[in-house]
């Protein structure tokens, strides 16, 4: 019985080693200081948004959807021993094999990352596409975040000051990275090479991350998988990372997309705390699914019966095709081959048909010279989206329109109004943003809106439109110009910050180039001097637009008013002649009751007329208004002589009967706004 007894207890005690083991190749195991995912069938992760596991243990972040996802390990790891809680934090290394299937071969959207987390909480706040599922706008830079971050990005983002679209990067608290390099490896054969790779390439790559406490070195590697682990890595930085990860933290995976819908991958991924992360066996790794559906041949018999039926079925096919017909006739829509390139950026016809309840007139936001607008709620995805529908004779004209839109929705910038995409149908135009809660800024300046701007939340809006001017002009790949800056073209979020919006009139070109004489296009109060003359937009016409602007803001007038003695009047000659007479500050807005920064009003009066000089070179390019509005730069000195010089150029370019002379030449079209006493004037160039 004795030696039964022994038998059974050295049985049980190698059972539980054997256990140990398992438990510590699966994901637990060594205080979960270590684990192994060779797949993740059965695998204990707490996954939301678009997460989820295929059936063959595939792990897929987001699934070509516009959202965002997460893997986390459900329980937090010690990177701190009891021993040294209060000091620096241990070493850690990780590997992993990813892969991202975008909807062409060349572009993507937004990419994936591996992070170290204070908390799930923050992950629940994150915002999708350019904020990768980690942060949002509001936390983004702030130190209490607490997250650390290896990106593989797949956009440009010019406002996070990202190397390229294929780049990898090491992320504290931020999405700007403190260091990031190309995509790419290192040959082990003497010669040291670099090998690009790309990460939207469809192909498994194997990514290693490892961070040394003593030596505070962060170090990352990648390489194709199957190919060892490069001797050189892909880059190396150094970064405390003992103010950011607590003792108790979160790892797991982050990935979001916006405007083309893209897939991310996972298919293996090992951990471990003061040590090399665990090998991944490549032989058990999940399979990746095609890139391109292939129907594979049917079975003869299978063709039969589908043909039997086929036939059967032709009599009451014939009966409902009419009806069918009929029935689609009412949401049939427009397309081409020279589409297919923007075809996940097309919503349906009939979709948007039902998110505005049939462009319902109880929908409708605003109407304007280039159509109407209506609030609509998509289905699927759960979203407000505003709905701008509009009308186009021209074929040509069209394609050209939509080819310009969706180079524009491939803006990301926290000031500009998101497109998400379009829709054709006959001779109609249909364009999708983000919904603005809040509507325009010109509501709140001119309209019955009871809610009264404060001078923060003005300073704030102006700050944020200069931002996204920057943005257009001198950050994105190429120039934008807007040509049509004005508050009504401000729409404002749930919190209040200004977004540019309506880029039907914008014009792209390369940064090397200049854009061509077109129409003149905009609307009055508004156009720079030039343009009436040469018919050429420049980035200095928008600044001039800017600056009316800016004035509009703070004085809380329209570009042209009618004062107490009903005389039409323009806002830039009435806050110039109040600056020369030493009165300027009278000029602001008395619904602000006197309650407003005295030095910040003073900058953006200034600036506002420093803006509007009638001689375009002498204006002031983006950068540098935003550095005035920042406080880097002294307040623009105005000096008497330079105010009576802009002054003699008003008198000479005939001030406000300059404009009524342009408005009734024979060459002109006009055509006032629905709602507006704005006039958007158009002439053709020379």
């Amino acid at each position: 019985m004795l030696l039964l007894g022994l038998y059974h207890l050295v049985a049980l005690l190698l059972l539980l080693v054997a256990a140990g083991r398992c438990l510590a190749a699966t994901g637990g195991g060594d205080d979960g200081r270590q684990f192994v995912y060779n797949g993740f069938s059965g695998a204990n992760l707490t996954l939301d948004g678009a997460a989820g596991v295929m059936p063959n243990g595939l792990l897929m972040l987001t699934d070509g959807r516009k959202v965002k996802g997460h893997a986390v390990q459900p329980f937090p790891l010690p990177f701190r021993t009891a021993s040294n809680a209060a000091g620096s934090m241990r070493s850690f290394s990780t590997t992993f094999v990813f892969a991202i299937f975008g909807p062409y071969e060349d572009l993507s959207s937004d990419g994936i990352a591996f992070f170290v987390a204070a908390s799930k909480e923050v992950l629940s706040a994150a915002s999708p596409g350019q904020f990768l599922g980690l942060l949002n706008e509001d936390n983004i830079g702030n130190r209490s975040a607490r997250i650390f971050a290896v990106e593989l990005d797949t956009f440009k983002d010019a406002e996070l000051r990202d190397l390229n679209d294929n780049h990898v990067g090491v992320d504290v608290d931020s999405l700007v990275s403190i260091d990031s390099a190309d995509a790419g490896w290192y040959y082990d054969d003497g010669t040291g090479m670099f090998q690009n790779l790309s990460l939207i390439s469809r192909k498994p790559m194997q990514v290693w991350v490892d961070y040394d406490s003593r030596a505070t070195d962060i170090t990352v590697t990648m390489a194709p998988l199957g190919v060892a682990r490069p001797k050189r890595p892909l880059l190396q930085t150094n970064v405390n990372l003992s103010g950011v990860v607590p003792n108790m933290a979160y790892v797991g995976f982050s990935s979001a997309t916006n405007f083309f819908s893209t897939r991310h991958f996972i298919l293996g991924w090992s951990f471990a705390l003061d040590r090399p992360a665990p090998a991944l066996d490549i032989s058990k790794l999940p399979q990746l699914p095609s890139a391109w559906s292939n129907s594979r041949s049917m079975p003869i018999s299978i063709k039969i019966v589908l043909a039997l039926a086929s036939v059967t079925m032709v009599s009451l096919g014939i009966g409902i095709y009419i009806f069918v017909r009929r029935l689609r006739l009412k949401y049939s829509e427009v397309r081409e081959d020279w589409e297919v390139p923007f075809g996940s950026n097309r919503f349906s016809y009939k979709d948007l048909f039902h998110a505005t309840k049939g462009f319902s007139d109880k929908n409708l936001l605003g109407r304007g010279g280039f159509g109407s607008v209506y609030k609509g709620v998509l289905r699927e995805p759960e979203m407000e989206v505003a709905v701008k529908r509009m009308s186009h004779n021209s074929r040509q004209g069209v394609k050209e329109f939509i080819a310009e839109v969706v180079s524009v929705g491939r803006l990301r910038h926290r000031n500009l109004t998101q497109l998400l995409g379009y829709c054709r149908r006959k001779d109609e135009l249909l364009l999708v943003y983000d919904f603005m809660e809040n509507v325009s800024l010109d509501k709140y300046l001119h309209g019955r809106n009871d809610q009264l701007l404060c001078w923060y939340q003005r300073y704030s809006i102006i700050k944020g439109v200069a931002s996204s001017l920057l943005y257009l002009h001198e950050e994105w790949e190429q120039v934008i110009i807007h040509r049509d800056i004005k508050a009504s073209n401000v729409l404002l979020d749930s919190k209040m910050n200004g977004r540019l919006g309506d880029f039907g009139l914008a014009r792209i070109y390369d940064h090397e180039t200049a854009a061509e004489t077109t129409h003149v296009a905009g609307t009055m109060g508004y156009l720079a001097p030039e343009l009436s003359r040469a018919g050429r937009p420049t980035p200095f016409s928008d600044v001039y637009a800017f600056g009316v602007f800016l004035l509009e803001v703070t004085c809380g007038r329209k570009p042209i008013f009618i004062d107490e003695q009903n005389n039409r009047v323009l806002l830039v000659e009435w806050v110039l002649e109040h600056h020369h007479n030493g009165s300027m500050l009278d000029t602001v807005d008395p619904r602000l009751r006197g309650e407003f920064n005295t030095e910040e009003v003073t900058i953006v009066l200034k600036l506002g007329l420093l803006c509007t000089y009638p001689s375009p070179n002498a204006r002031p390019i983006m950068r540098k208004v935003m550095q005035y509005l920042d406080h880097d730069q002294l307040p623009p000195d105005l000096s008497p002589a330079y105010i009576s010089y802009i002054m003699m150029a008003q008198m000479q370019n005939g001030g406000f009967d300059s404009h009524d002379m342009a408005c009734s030449q024979p060459a002109m079209s006009v055509a006032t706004l629905s709602g507006e006493s704005s006039v958007t004037i158009l002439r053709e160039g020379r």
